[in-house]
């Protein structure tokens, strides 16, 4: 997080050998990291996409092949790449039955990315897809109405806390902090002074936060 309160979102690439068991570390690797970039509502996409390029590099290229993943920001659309060193097994979608095994991972793919392709290079292959969020700029903020209230409320609150608060442009990510710590905190005293239980509460909102109400 920059001191403007800005997201900032740098691509990352981690190298590994394609194997099975490969799996399931990248995708608690692709949650944390999303979750660190304020993505959690494209977790459950972003791992299964990861999941099936990965698998498809196993199957049709080979198992412990030198492969990559590389995740970036494309504007507002969530970027997986999967990179192999072989340019001639290429993903291919194909009308896959219910009982088929092959095929079916590129059908995922495409029902779950809002694009897909491949890039072919004179020694790689990448196989990519997009996932769109709802940011409005790459290293902006998602969340939606209750965000955007969220912000507002701070920068009021802020600005009572600290007079000199009125004559900066936004507050930095740090004021901001302590400030929203403050409005919940004062919030928790108004629901104790109305006699409501502090934990009770904290567990609703813990509650309506994870299930994205």
């Amino acid at each position: 997080m920059s001191d403007d309160g800005c997201m900032v979102r740098k691509p990352w690439e981690l190298p590994f050998l394609a194997e099975v068991q490969e799996v399931a570390a990248l995708r608690r690797i692709v949650r944390l990291h999303l979750k660190t970039w304020g993505l959690p509502r494209q977790v459950g996409a972003a791992q299964l996409c990861v999941s099936e390029l990965v698998t498809n590099v196993i199957r049709h290229v080979g198992s412990g092949t030198p492969t990559s993943l590389r995740i970036s920001m494309n504007g507002t659309y969530l970027r997986i790449e999967v990179r192999d060193p072989d340019c001639r097994a290429l993903p291919t979608l194909v009308a896959a039955g219910p009982d088929s095994e092959a095929g079916r991972g590129v059908a995922l793919v495409d029902a779950i990315a809002d694009r897909w392709g491949v890039l072919l290079g004179s020694d790689r292959k990448v196989a990519w897809c997009e996932i769109a969020t709802d940011l409005n700029a790459s290293n902006g903020h998602g969340g939606g109405v209750r965000v955007t209230r969220a912000e507002a409320m701070i920068s009021l609150y802020g600005a009572v806390a600290s007079p000199r608060a009125l004559n900066a442009s936004r507050l930095s990510i740090a004021v901001a902090r302590d400030a929203a710590i403050d409005v919940m905190v004062d919030l928790l005293h108004w629901m104790g002074a109305h006699g409501y239980d502090a934990d009770d509460v904290l567990d609703m909102a813990q509650t309506r936060y994870e299930s994205g109400l």
